[in-house]
């Protein structure tokens, strides 16, 4: 960790500490991506064990001009929620997993003093970088000039937000540049890229002291535990604990090899110190646990995330049809 992440993290030590802990009742929330409407759904309203909405708000539409900010369709769901006495919890996007889609503002593309403003993404079949085909874009989370803007960003969220809304994180840490270094944008290393995160969370923390401040962290570049271990992941959820960040990220795949030796044991450590939590996401319903080797059930799922992980809030989405036909009523039968 470099000197400068050491010393931030120190400024940060008199913040208040989390008490809670998941006693093996999460909080339940819907994830309904940008499909924002949705939160009218009857089928979510009336099902008590939902105790809000995680919805999606990217970076571009948030800021459609530097330094003009648009929160009125968050502030719209934020009203509606509250008057359903459902809370909001926000998702904000600067990443896409689609090479058609940019998150980020116009202007960051345009200036030149953003380098791009945001950088793709590869799908890489067997390390094979030659044969890299874009699978997205994200944010240049580790230019400074860039995270800027987006701190900026965030101390005016937290200006209008912070305190009314449950929570808000940041999105996954994944990124997907290859290993050797043919592919990585200017002025990107996984060092660095390391230190941004952090900064970010900084920054996040800074913006909202009162709500739930949480960072989507499941995988880092450069690193691939436990064979090549360089810290960059343990630093970020060591950093998160001393800055009353909460943990968490996708998947949630029961004794998934990955995520086992990856986000899953960080997460478990910071149980009680932090707010922890857990996405469900397309394709989870379908994913086939090792000793079983059938679709997990809507029971195993909850019971690794609150026996295994013990996070404090699971984030489902709306699959189909294992939101409807599995996940509502089984929920409506706990209550």
């Amino acid at each position: 960790m470099s000197a400068n992440a050491k010393l931030a993290w120190c400024v940060f030590l008199s913040l208040t500490c989390y008490s809670g802990a998941s006693g093996g009742n999460p909080h339940h929330y819907v994830f309904f991506n940008r499909d924002r409407e949705r939160i009218s759904d009857a089928a979510f309203l009336e099902t008590e064990a939902f105790e809000g909405a995680q919805l999606k708000y990217t970076w571009r539409e948030l800021e459609p001009g530097k330094d003009s900010y648009d929160f009125s369709a968050m502030a719209h769901d934020l009203m509606f929620l509250n008057s359903k006495n459902k809370k909001l919890f926000i998702q904000l996007q600067d990443a896409s997993f689609d090479p058609g889609i940019v998150n980020v503002p116009p202007y960051l593309l345009n200036d030149p003093r953003f380098n791009g403003g945001a950088d793709k993404q590869y799908d890489i079949k067997n390390d094979e970088e030659e044969h890299a085909v874009p699978e997205g874009w994200v944010a240049r989370r580790w230019d400074p000039a860039v995270q800027e803007r987006f701190h900026k960003l965030l101390l005016a969220l937290g200006k209008e937000f912070d305190g009314k809304v449950e929570g808000i994180n940041l999105a996954e840490t994944a990124v997907s540049f290859g290993e050797s270094g043919r592919l990585f944008p200017k002025g990107f290393t996984p060092a660095t890229y390391r230190d941004a995160i952090i900064r970010n969370m900084m920054a996040l923390k800074r913006a909202f002291p009162k709500s739930v401040a949480m960072q989507y962290a499941n995988f880092m570049p450069g690193e691939w535990l436990p064979g090549k271990d360089l810290s960059y992941l343990r630093s970020v959820y060591q950093l998160a604990r001393q800055l009353k960040v909460g943990v968490g990220g996708p998947d949630l795949l029961p004794y998934r090899p990955g995520q086992m030796s990856h986000c899953y044991p960080l997460i478990r450590e910071s149980v009680g110190k932090v707010p922890t939590g857990i996405a469900v996401q397309d394709g989870n319903y379908q994913h086939k646990t090792p000793k079983s080797e059938q679709p997990v059930t809507i029971s195993e799922l909850v019971g690794f995330a609150t026996e295994h992980l013990k996070v404090d809030y699971i984030f489902w989405c709306t699959q189909e049809p294992f939101y409807s036909k599995n996940l509502l009523p089984f929920l409506r039968a706990q209550r």
